[in-house]
């Protein structure tokens, strides 16, 4: 299988090192996944972009996570799993919702379990849910632009995820600590080519 490179400043392609500075300066390192997308100017520049439209949305940090890891978890994309969990910790989302995501039981919060399965089935639909499921969203709280915000989530992670099946980006050391495999997903019928 063809190797990626983990890009630093110095070897990304010329386009992509502005972009490389800024998620430097946001994250204070620049994550492997990151480095990998650098490999596309293209790439790494929606990743960025994507991923700041969608912090300005409505949802919590906590809603943002349910939204990101539950697609994480679905696409079974292990760097992303890891990543998101550690961002979860410091962002405060409690220990028994990381813990719900990471394997797909069941979240005690209400709210965010209806969240997290209006994102199951536009993921599984592929954008097309029942009324049922809509109905269910919004009655849970939720509004008609928070059904579109979990679109914009859903693109972000089809984005990271797929890459990140390709690049096999690997686990940066402080995500190390919230390590995440398959193993640990109880969704059923899952398969991962």
């Amino acid at each position: 299988m063809p190797q990626f490179s983990v890009h630093t400043e110095e070897t990304a392609p010329a386009p992509s090192k502005p972009v490389i500075k800024k998620a430097k300066e946001a994250f204070g390192m620049l994550p492997n996944l990151m480095a990998t997308l650098a490999e596309s100017p293209t790439a790494i520049d929606a990743y960025f972009t994507l991923m700041g439209i969608f912090d300005k949305g409505s949802f919590t940090p906590t809603e943002r996570q349910v939204v990101l890891m539950t697609n994480n978890r679905l696409n079974g994309c292990t760097y992303c799993m890891a990543a998101h969990s550690a961002v979860s910790k410091s962002q405060g989302v409690p220990d028994d919702v990381v813990s719900a995501l990471r394997s797909g039981s069941d979240i005690p919060d209400p709210r965010l379990s209806a969240l997290r399965s209006f994102t199951e089935a536009v993921f599984h639909g592929r954008g097309k849910v029942s009324d049922d499921a809509l109905t269910s969203f919004l009655d849970a709280g939720y509004t008609k632009a928070n059904v579109l915000e979990v679109v914009v989530g859903i693109a972000l992670k089809v984005l990271s995820n797929y890459s990140n099946h390709f690049t096999h980006a690997p686990v940066d050391k402080p995500f190390q600590p919230f390590s995440w495999s398959l193993d640990e997903t109880n969704t059923p019928g899952q398969k991962i080519a």
